[in-house]
């Protein structure tokens, strides 16, 4: 069966987006999105699917400014939206007297086909939701411990490696981060990349260390 991933993108205020031009792709912004998302692993994993919306402002050169997230349902999809509206940013076509002082809301709906989600309920991916929102401490945790790996005391790396295990963070989980991390660099998104990179790293990992030397100075 054919995996397909699907982003909707749904525009709020039609009435300030009828001023704005997509410079790029046939179907503009939409386009945009479809090319470009790399739906995170766990949401993918375990079916986390819905909308996301983003806030954001214009200047008069078509660059993004002001971008936060006003509804959530992951940090991780949460991050993917913001990424994704960063990366717009130089591609709009503002016409002159735009008020670049308004906000620009845009709902993007994350769903997957193909990945047995039909399979779930959505008690199964609330759950999920549950289980990740509990484990981003755990996680904080880890990268926290080997940002300041110099102040570890002894022995308490044994306690961190066995939160990594707890998480299921192994070298395949890792080497799926730099995967993600290099097609975000294909994409032009070098903060993106590096930020994966950098992920690998904090888990007390050398898998990232040729791209973060490369790319990321």
């Amino acid at each position: 069966m054919r995996k397909l991933i699907t982003i909707i993108l749904i525009f709020c205020c039609s009435a300030v987006m009828a001023q704005l031009q997509f410079k790029t792709g046939k179907d503009g912004f939409t386009s945009f999105l479809r090319e470009n998302t790399i739906y995170p692993a766990f949401s993918k994993s375990n079916c986390v699917q819905g909308t996301v919306n983003i806030s954001f402002k214009l200047d008069k050169d078509g660059r993004v400014y002001s971008s936060r997230v006003t509804k959530s349902i992951l940090s991780e999809l949460d991050e993917e939206a913001l990424r994704l509206v960063r990366m717009s940013s130089g591609k709009w076509k503002v016409p002159a007297g735009y008020d670049t002082t308004t906000a620009v809301v845009v709902p993007v709906n994350f769903k997957l086909s193909g990945y047995n989600c039909e399979r779930k309920s959505s008690k199964d991916m609330q759950d999920a939701i549950r289980s990740y929102q509990a484990e981003e401490g755990l996680t904080n945790s880890v990268i926290n411990f080997y940002k300041n790996i110099d102040k570890a005391k002894p022995g308490q790396e044994a306690q961190i490696i066995a939160i990594k295990n707890q998480l299921g963070i192994d070298d395949e989980y890792l080497q799926e981060r730099i995967n993600n991390g290099l097609k975000k660099i294909k994409q032009g998104d070098k903060q993106g990349a590096c930020e994966d990179f950098l992920f690998v790293k904090h888990m007390g990992s050398s898998l990232a260390d040729q791209y973060l030397a490369k790319y990321c100075k």
